[in-house]
């Protein structure tokens, strides 16, 4: 695990966590990666995927241990990841921290 990530996983987050990573094979281990330029110029978004895909973790929580590329955890600093659902469906969002400004989706970050 990183020294000093402060990434952190909601209970709701690593709930739906679990599920993915159990329903795509890899039980408990899942893998969070950053996509750039989805809502425009120098946004941010995260990929998730159950399987470790050459990473290193990051968080570990509820069950659920989350991996990321290591060329990308200094982006994840400060980061929290969270889970909404209804009964018309669901998604994750991220809550920024002061250095970084988010996206209107809610899904979406660019640091400054």
């Amino acid at each position: 695990m990183q020294k000093g990530l402060s990434l952190l996983i909601t209970r709701e987050a690593a709930s739906e966590l679990g599920r993915q990573a159990a329903f795509g094979g890899s039980p408990g281990v899942m893998h969070l990666d950053l996509q750039e330029d989805s809502c425009g110029e120098g946004w941010l978004h995260i990929r998730l995927r159950p399987g470790i895909h050459g990473g290193v973790p990051i968080a570990r929580t509820d069950g659920i241990t989350l991996y990321a590329p290591s060329q990308q955890v200094e982006l994840l600093q400060g980061l929290k990841l969270n889970y909404y659902g209804d009964l018309s469906g669901g998604g994750f969002l991220i809550s920024t921290p002061e250095s970084a400004e988010g996206c209107a989706c809610g899904s979406g970050f660019r640091c400054h």
